[in-house]
């Protein structure tokens, strides 16, 4: 289980060093397994200026680029389209080992032309896929402060080891509540909104069997499925996670924040009914990782009128999943029986973040919380039109 020292400090009041810190965490039953300072990795890379540029005179795609850090100004060959008078990026100085492939940077000629540093893409920094262009900071960025301060990479990274019988210990919160209780600081208070419903969708669900004794999901109409916030990308990307779009980096967020899995579908590509229930043999889908399941009647699935959704408390299924396209949201939050999902999960030789959680036991009170935190994060980064939530199951209130 990884997380950051300010993710931690969101949940924890404390004043505690970092180092009393990691030896609360191991006398209470937390062994912490690795400290990291992902600063060390961006060591000799700052943010920097190009303050002029002229063509190279042996390459038509190159640039001679004047760059201003904080140690003076400096040039270098750069070959990146976006590359213009006024950007401000992140420079790499000679020396600089670049995360994407381990080169260690030097002094180079490029076709005749002396070149000091080089200005990186994100795919340099190992920071996204982005390898065409410089990786752009705003106008408003000071020169010369390291890379990693500008990026909020400078977060000292926490992993701990989690036996089997501490799943509670499988979200950040979790792990400041047992810090709290041991003496270290106070739990801040929860922020949790309750969902206030702007309309009734009238979205059916329904709970067949015992392996999902509680069901909830709300739909969200006119979403905008963007970029998610700096801050969301950054603590992501932290613990090694890629930010992909916010839909998808709230319910990995919240995953390992609060130790709750959830999943989002595109509601436009649902039919009818959505229904939990015991797969039929032979039944096949397409899951998010590309690959097809055939099915046993032992397994669990989600589905509606036309079909298998996604294999339930493990991975949602590819033609249900939300995309940059999609307006229109409905959001699961489910408790499942962690034998079944354990015995799914190993037969069909997938393992998920939400496998993972479920085999061990998310905690049952969760579903309502974990519900109304990711209905609150989904409104307030891509907007939209809440509708009245439902549940369904033995162990809900009553559905719709």
């Amino acid at each position: 289980m990884k997380f950051t020292l300010s993710w931690l400090h969101a949940h924890l009041d404390t004043k505690a060093a970092l180092s009393e810190i990691v030896d609360k965490l191991t006398l209470i039953g937390l062994e912490v397994e690795t400290l990291s300072d992902p600063s060390e990795i961006f060591a000799n890379f700052e943010v920097a200026e190009i303050i002029a540029t002229e063509p190279h005179p042996e390459a038509d795609r190159l640039q001679i680029c004047t760059v201003k850090s904080g140690g003076g100004e400096q040039k270098l060959v750069c070959g990146a389209p976006n590359a213009r008078a006024g950007l401000i990026g992140i420079l790499a100085q000679e020396g600089a080992v670049i995360p994407a492939n381990g080169m260690v940077l030097g002094k180079a000629k490029i076709r005749g032309v002396e070149s000091r540093g080089m200005m990186c893409s994100g795919a340099e920094l190992g920071l996204s896929d982005d390898h065409d262009g410089i990786i752009e900071l705003s106008d408003g960025a000071k020169i010369g402060p390291p890379a990693a301060a500008a990026l909020g990479l400078d977060d000292p990274m926490i992993e701990i080891a989690i036996t089997p019988n501490r799943p509670d210990c499988l979200g950040v919160r979790g792990i400041a509540r047992d810090l709290a209780a041991a003496g270290l600081g106070t739990l801040k208070p929860d922020s949790i909104a309750e969902i206030k419903a702007e309309k009734d969708d009238g979205t059916m669900i329904a709970v067949k069997g015992d392996t999902c004794p509680v069901f909830a999901a709300c739909r969200i109409e006119g979403v905008q499925n963007t970029q998610s916030p700096a801050w969301l990308r950054a603590r992501l990307t932290a613990i090694g996670l890629k930010p992909i779009s916010a839909l998808v980096d709230i319910t990995n967020y919240i995953s390992y924040d609060r130790g709750r899995p959830l999943h989002v579908y595109d509601a436009d590509k649902l039919t009818g009914t959505v229904t939990v229930r015991p797969a039929k043999n032979g039944e096949r889908f397409v899951a998010l990782d590309e690959e097809t399941y055939e099915l046993r009647d032992t397994d669990c699935v989600i589905a509606d009128e036309k079909g298998v959704l996604g294999l339930a408390g493990i991975m949602g299924g590819l033609d249900s999943g939300a995309t940059l396209e999609t307006q229109n949201v409905l959001v699961e939050c489910a408790w499942f029986e962690p034998v079944a999902i354990a015995l799914s999960g190993r037969h069909h030789n997938i393992d998920s973040d939400a496998r993972y959680r479920f085999e061990r036991g998310v905690d049952p009170a969760s579903v309502d919380s974990g519900l109304n935190l990711a209905v609150q994060m989904i409104v307030e980064i891509c907007g939209g039109t809440v509708c009245q939530p439902g549940a369904a199951g033995g162990g809900a209130q009553g559905g719709k």
